[in-house]
């Protein structure tokens, strides 16, 4: 009977080796799962940073334009009045007129042939 008890034991204890090992190599796999999720969620953090910091560079250099904008235009201190903007236009005009009509008067086009 000692000999038949030896033998249930031992065949439990290989049967609790057996669920030892499997356990132990499914939380080797949970490990490597868990380590990929990490290396992931590092990965996507690293590139919300960049993009975060693209943004704030992009929204800086926006405002900086912006207020660059108004200063030209007149609309903020010590930018140009917008009469003055009005006239440079206006002068522009004016001047590439004459332009061509100077052009005009110093080439004047062939006359006709008979």
């Amino acid at each position: 009977m000692s000999a038949s008890r030896d033998r249930v034991e031992d065949t439990y204890e290989l049967q609790n080796d057996q669920r030892l090992d499997d356990l132990h190599s499914k939380l080797r796999t949970l490990r490597g799962v868990t380590t990929d999720i990490y290396d992931d969620v590092e990965r996507q953090n690293s590139a919300l940073d960049t993009a975060r910091d693209a943004f704030s560079s992009f929204g800086s250099s926006l405002a900086q334009s912006s207020r660059r904008a108004s200063q030209a235009f007149g609309l903020g201190p010590g930018g140009v009045k917008q009469w003055r903007t009005i006239a440079y236009c206006a002068a522009g005009l004016v001047g590439l007129w004459m332009l061509w009509n100077i052009l005009l008067w110093l080439w004047p086009s062939s006359p006709p042939s008979p």
